[in-house]
């Protein structure tokens, strides 16, 4: 076939005979910036003699090149027509390292004939306002084909494929026809999961076939790839349709990640907490913690003093659950052989030993000492600055004291006395609102009803409307635990009081708030407050955190899975709260499009939603990638997802985990429908 002297012109109409094209065997077709990402990459991959079928690509409208003759092209390629033709874009601002545009411009299947052919093109352009190339292939009848991506891009790991297969060819899964079967292989092609295989789809060695495939590819281009293929409906021969960068790997945590989670720390410190209230509180937990910790010899000192018990995410106090013995310890012969548990315990036996015996005592005196101290106070108003930075340095020590004391009682001795410390707030409120006292007045003359709520510095103190009947315990008989931490809501409140009387003398109490333990200490003291004091804004109030979860990073909470028959398959990482939506009708804020499957359809809703939930679907699909190039939380496989989920109701969404829970008034009503 003769090369053409064509040049096209901006004023060239589209789809006409003047047309150029060029054969993907073409040098000049690994040129991205003339004939698109895709198709370049076809061709770099046709050079390294990958499995890519024959074709050619049609040049952007209006560009002055030379190539062939774009008639010709179609009478070679298709076989006079005979052989149906695939017609796709080719866009140079798609299958980039940064979007994939999955999805976003037309592709035309099973074209036959010239005058069909020129249909598609036009199609295919229009859908690029006409400037994109357009590259041309036959259409291969597959017996399987998918999606292959050279990493896991939902867990983030570069050591494991990612494979999603349906019969028939690739469209029908990227498309959200069908879902797929999933695997997860090795580097080598071997399943992960016990026993998994690629069922009646895909043999062990098709399987490994891909997997030497995704090397290739890598090696080719630099990096893991997302590949689409098919095996040929006869012959069995592997073909690729498709190879461009992955988008959007989920983050990992780093090896030795610790487990962190709310546990009891919630009880105490429930919300979002402000810089002050961090170095207030949190810290002092974390050091008396770590106290108790070391005194029974549940870790080592190293440990303990390399990183904090207790600490915050995202504002949230969360703790390091195997420190606190709340995950069980790793059994693996090292472990076992490691001697160095035992003979610290060992060390610490004689201790817990006498603390048994004396820490009643010493919980008793600094009980007595705390009351003291509190009840001899003066108003905060009338203390000096300097007495001011007294009182708050003397309540930062004693909680660090209370913190190590009530963790040790509640791991060494068993209560004895009925009853709680909320069982007395809750008599306390009750008998309070009886007598018609205020908030004000009540906290002043039964201060246990502070157990009733959180600390805080700049949210005023409000009650609860009502309490239990009862007389309930009162604080002189409660145990030793409860006792303990009911003195520590008390030098919450104090340390609240004082605060706030620093604040009126200088920056407020919403802005002082926002300062640290330093800073407060010096603004107190009279000295000015810091320069950039007004640009500091405080945390934002969003879901709260997983019950287990690692940090990866810059600081991404990445959950353990869910579980559960209802429990869906994370495909996109971010826990959100917000509001299902069935896509009809302006959506709410924070719109959760709950959907059946995950149609393609879908993706001009997906810049206005806060997560996507889908019964069916693949996390390869278009839909699944856009939604992680946008970070969206995005589930799958959500089983009843539609009926559970009705429009209006308010969700929680975890796009790692796969969880996805009603919450609010809605929860109780949403739960007992069942799919």
């Amino acid at each position: 076939m003769r090369t053409s002297d064509i040049e096209v012109h901006d004023d060239a109409p589209l789809g006409t005979l003047a047309d150029v094209a060029l054969a993907l065997n073409d040098p000049r077709a690994t040129r991205a910036d003339l004939t698109g990402n895709k198709a370049a990459a076809l061709a770099r991959a046709a050079g390294a003699r990958l499995p890519v079928l024959p074709g050619f690509v049609v040049l952007p409208a209006g560009t002055a090149h030379r190539g062939r003759d774009l008639h010709e092209c179609w009478r070679e390629l298709s076989d006079e027509g005979r052989t149906p033709l695939v017609v796709r874009s080719s866009s140079a601002a798609e299958d980039t390292a940064d979007s994939s545009m999955a999805g976003r411009f037309a592709s035309v299947l099973d074209v036959r004939g010239w005058d069909a052919f020129r249909e598609a093109l036009r199609t295919v352009r229009a859908s690029g306002e006409g400037h994109l190339a357009v590259l041309v292939q036959p259409l291969l009848r597959s017996r399987v084909g998918g999606v292959l991506f050279g990493a896991d891009p939902v867990a983030g790991r570069t050591d494991r494929l990612r494979l999603s297969a349906v019969p028939g060819g690739p469209d029908r899964l990227v498309g959200g026809a069908l879902p797929g079967t999933d695997l997860t292989l090795t580097p080598h092609g071997r399943p992960v999961a016990p026993g998994a295989a690629g069922g009646p789809l895909l043999t062990g060695a098709e399987l490994r076939r891909l997997a030497a495939l995704a090397r290739r590819a890598r090696r080719l281009f630099g990096g893991p790839q997302d590949i689409e293929f098919g095996f040929a409906e006869h012959g069995g021969r592997l073909w690729l349709f498709q190879s461009r960068p992955i988008t959007a790997m989920a983050a990992r945590p780093p090896r030795g990640a610790r487990l962190l989670g709310p546990g009891p720390i919630a009880e105490t410190l429930p919300g979002v907490l402000r810089p002050l209230e961090e170095d207030l509180w949190v810290v002092p937990m974390a050091h008396g913690l770590a106290t108790a910790l070391d005194l029974a010899g549940a870790a080592p000192r190293r440990t303990l003093r390399g990183v904090p018990v207790v600490t915050t995410v995202g504002g949230r106090a969360v703790a390091d659950l195997a420190l606190l013995g709340l995950v069980p310890p790793r059994r693996g012969l090292a472990a076992r052989l490691n001697p160095g548990p035992p003979l610290r315990r060992l060390r610490a036996a004689w201790r817990v030993g006498r603390l048994r015996v004396v820490l009643p005592q010493l919980a008793t005196a600094l009980q007595a000492d705390v009351d003291r101290q509190l009840a001899e106070a003066p108003a905060p108003a009338g203390l000096t600055p300097a007495a001011l930075v007294s009182a708050l340095r003397w309540s930062r020590a004693t909680l660090v004291a209370l913190h190590a004391q009530e963790a040790l009682a509640g791991a060494l001795l068993a209560e004895d006395r009925p009853g709680g410390g909320a069982a007395a707030a809750l008599a306390a409120l009750h008998h309070g609102r009886a007598e018609g006292l205020t908030d004000a007045q009540l906290t002043a003359a039964r201060p246990e009803v502070l157990a009733l709520v959180p600390p805080s510095l700049t949210e005023p103190l409000r009650l609860p409307d009502r309490g239990a009947a009862g007389t309930g315990p009162g604080t002189g008989t409660l145990g030793t635990r409860e006792a303990l931490r009911l003195r520590i809501r008390w030098v919450h409140a104090f340390q609240v009081a004082v605060v706030r009387e620093a604040a009126v003398r200088s920056v407020g109490a919403e802005r002082m708030a926002l300062l640290r333990w330093p800073e407060l200490l010096s603004v107190t003291r009279g000295g000015p407050p810091p320069a950039d004091l007004a640009q500091r804004r405080p945390p934002r109030d969003g879901p709260p955190l997983p019950d287990a979860f690692r940090l990866g990073e810059g600081g991404v909470v990445i959950a353990l899975p869910a579980a559960g028959p209802q429990a869906g398959q994370g495909v996109s990482g971010g826990r959100v709260l917000g509001v299902a939506w069935d896509g009809t009708d302006e959506p709410p804020r924070d719109a959760v499009l709950v959907t059946r499957t995950l149609d393609p359809a879908l993706a001009p809703l997906l810049p206005r939603l806060t997560g996507l939930v889908a019964q069916t679907g693949s996390s390869l699909s278009h839909l699944a990638l856009l939604a992680r190039e946008l970070g969206l939380a995005v589930v799958t496989g959500a089983a009843g997802a539609v009926d559970r989920f009705p429009p209006g109701t308010p969700v929680l969404l975890d796009g790692a985990t796969g969880e996805v829970t009603a919450t609010g008034p809605a929860a109780d009503a949403a739960a007992e429908v069942r799919p």
